[in-house]
């Protein structure tokens, strides 16, 4: 029923708005890029058939009625934000086809007894604020005010940049659902891995959101001449550091399901003949289970310590940031279940290690994921791909699930 050509065609469309010399695409919340993908989206849904509006966070949502339009609503959505140079698929993949979704039941006539509602929320990535998912946090009621005072690279504030926007930040509050008006929230994305490549499917079903932990460690020491200090005299933090990023894979390593990893390091002062004085890293810890990954990062803060005192280094650690697991609803997953055997293809499960909006709605809602496939496992790279057949089968599963979530009590 899907038609997987329009789907992709608007994909591709979409990806032209904030393309780069490079093939990436930069689309960050608020900005003259951003409104330009929301108008077009909106474009959409209004030949959808679907009635348009913005909330007062700045969530596009296109709303298609119910037999009964006091039922508890279906979200179905995703982003349409990027990260710096990022691809085409990640957000917007979601948001596309939820449209395609509710554009097909109303040409072919399909009635649900609950209302749905496409939602293309505001800066999920945090890429100009270094804050994310504030469409999604101020639906659940959950954004912090001093989330405002976020400032990006040239110095101007979330709430800053809202009014530039049109926005008014006092009016934020208004843009929460109350309690007990959301049926259920379901988001196609693409995967960001390589498991169901390896698998040979184009679509999964998702498990649950892994919590994830951020924790800065800065190790420090004197900085002395390279050349004319010996091996057996030094107090070397990058050393230090090197030992504890060892650290940090092995203990990841023993559960099978916890992931570490140290994607930033900064080192001090950063000449080529000076062993630093300073190293900062950080590291993100994840797993699906929070008691899990709480153990692991117990196991590596031991054993951090012990390497810092054998080393005769300084270390502190901080912690940044903590998101707790979020499992996704039996009630969504069996619904996809049921989808995937409807149209031929085995239910694959899977967890999501990357964070998305449903973290946020999990609160108000039940929610649940479906996953397609990605090429290499790329993501937020102009690289980014996920091929047209495969969009579609993610679309045609995405159908059939919020089918069944929307129809009856």
């Amino acid at each position: 029923m899907i038609q997987g050509e329009r789907l992709w065609q608007r994909l591709m469309e979409l990806g032209e708005v904030g393309k780069q010399p490079s093939g990436g695409v930069t689309r960050l919340s608020f900005t003259a890029e951003e409104r330009r993908a929301k108008d077009l989206v909106a474009s959409y849904m209004r030949e959808a058939g679907l009635f348009v509006y913005e909330d007062a966070a700045g969530n596009l949502i296109g709303r298609k009625e119910g037999t009964n339009p006091d039922a508890t609503v279906v979200l179905v959505g995703s982003h349409l934000d990027s990260v710096y140079n990022g691809g085409c698929f990640d957000g917007p993949l979601g948001v596309l086809a939820g449209v395609e979704v509710v554009q097909t039941m109303n040409e072919h006539g399909v009635v649900t007894h609950h209302p749905i509602e496409v939602v293309a929320f505001t800066d999920e990535e945090g890429a100009r604020f270094r804050f994310g998912m504030i469409g999604s946090r101020a639906m659940a009621g959950t954004l912090p005010p001093e989330a405002l005072e976020c400032r990006d690279a040239e110095g101007i504030s979330l709430a800053e940049a809202m009014k530039q926007a049109g926005l008014d930040p006092d009016r934020l509050p208004q843009a929460a659902r109350k309690p007990g008006t959301v049926k259920a929230y379901v988001e196609l994305h693409i995967e960001q891995g390589r498991v169901l490549e390896e698998a040979g499917l184009p679509v999964g079903i998702v498990t649950g959101i892994a919590g994830l932990i951020w924790v800065k460690f800065t190790i420090a020491g004197p900085a002395e001449h390279a050349g004319a200090t010996p091996m057996s005299l030094r107090r070397d933090p990058m050393a230090a550091a090197a030992q504890i990023i060892i650290v940090i894979e092995e203990e990841a390593r023993r559960t099978g399901t916890t992931v570490g990893t140290v994607g930033q390091l900064h080192v001090y002062p950063g000449g080529i003949n000076v062993i630093p004085e300073r190293v900062e890293f950080v590291l993100d810890l994840r797993d699906l289970k929070a008691e899990v990954r709480d153990q692991v990062w117990k196991a590596i803060a031991v054993r951090a310590e012990t390497i810092a005192k054998e080393r005769n280094v300084r270390l502190t650690t901080e912690r940044l940031q903590e998101m707790a697991p979020v499992l996704c609803s039996e009630v969504v997953k069996q619904a996809a279940e049921r989808a995937c055997k409807q149209l031929g293809y085995p239910p694959f499960w899977l967890p999501s290690g990357a964070a998305h909006d449903g973290v946020q709605l999990a609160p108000i809602c039940p929610i649940g994921m479906i996953f397609v496939r990605s090429q290499d496992g790329v993501s937020h790279s102009p690289a980014e791909w996920s091929t047209k057949e495969d969009c579609a089968v993610g679309a045609e599963v995405l159908y059939h699930t919020v089918w069944q979530l929307a129809q009856g009590e």
